[in-house]
């Protein structure tokens, strides 16, 4: 009578295990994928996929960076926001990562090796601003950035008050800026700010941010500067494709009404209205841009 019992229990359990895995294996995939080919679903199923001369060049999902073989931005394309997923210019799908760093990230890693240097992410910010600024031929400057493209900051070293400050500075350190670079600032305090000499620790000092007399709304966008989540994101905003257009009209011999035309085509609104920004996908535009007006090579 046990042996019975057991014997029933085991074949009932055997049946619920073929029964699921014939819904759960085979079924359930088999419908998903029927219901993917439909029509206004294929494309996306499929990881929407862009073709160009019937060779797949990426997707519209994915962001791509469109840069030479060092680095440099090409003229003829809208620039992608940076990306921290995977090595070189980023986009690195199968890495997807983003920078950990925070707005207290305001102090570099300075070393004689570059292998060896750290940047902040107020460097980061700084240095990319001032490039972008320079190739949009727009001001990059912005608060808390030196002229130079790092962060303007300094080590105050000196008898601390109640207050935590330092009311008589006996020393005083540009730390992003390594010598022999001349300091962002004369002096602070009455005293003269020095260069940072690499290996030196200024952690003691009192960090010290300095704004500087840049304007607070920066023409160049923050989505420009910073990287996403992700690191994979494809679209920017419309304010940093605006400040592009002059660029990509000079580069293709075109107007730039002829290039604000197709921003336009491929800026998306928000989501339901409401939801998220508006944004352009620079993968998109700039196929589309190759498809209407080629490059001179």
């Amino acid at each position: 009578m046990r042996m019975s019992t057991w014997i029933r229990q085991h074949i009932a359990a055997l049946r619920a295990l073929l029964v699921l895995t014939v819904i759960t294996g085979i079924v359930y995939p088999v419908a998903v994928f029927v219901v993917a080919q439909l029509p206004g679903l294929h494309d996306e199923a499929d990881g929407s996929l862009l073709e160009r001369d019937g060779k797949v060049v990426g997707s519209s999902l994915i962001g791509q960076s469109f840069t030479d073989g060092n680095g440099n931005a090409l003229a003829q394309y809208f620039q992608s926001r940076p990306s921290s997923s995977g090595e070189g210019d980023g986009y690195d799908p199968t890495s997807t990562s983003f920078t950990n760093l925070g707005p207290e990230s305001i102090v570099d890693t300075l070393a004689a090796n570059p292998d060896d240097a750290d940047q902040s992410l107020l460097t980061q910010v700084c240095q990319r601003s001032k490039t972008i600024g320079e190739r949009e031929g727009v001001d990059g400057s912005r608060p808390f950035c030196a002229p130079g493209g790092v962060g303007a900051v300094l080590s105050v070293l000196g008898p601390r008050d109640a207050q935590g400050g330092v009311e008589h500075p006996t020393k005083v350190v540009s730390v992003n800026e390594a010598c022999p670079a001349t300091p962002f600032l004369g002096s602070y305090k009455g005293v003269k700010v020095e260069c940072a000499e690499i290996g030196e620790d200024y952690s003691a000092g009192l960090i010290v941010p300095v704004r500087g007399d840049a304007p607070a709304e920066s023409p160049v966008p923050s989505d420009a500067v910073v990287t996403s989540a992700s690191g994979l994101d494809p679209h920017i905003s419309p304010e940093y494709a605006a400040i592009q257009v002059a660029r990509i009209a000079k580069a293709r011999t075109i107007s730039e009404a002829e290039v604000r035309t197709l921003v336009a085509a491929h800026t998306d609104g928000r989501d339901l209205g409401f939801l998220g920004e508006p944004r352009v996908n620079v993968l998109e535009l700039n196929l589309d841009l190759d498809g209407r007006y080629p490059a001179e090579s």
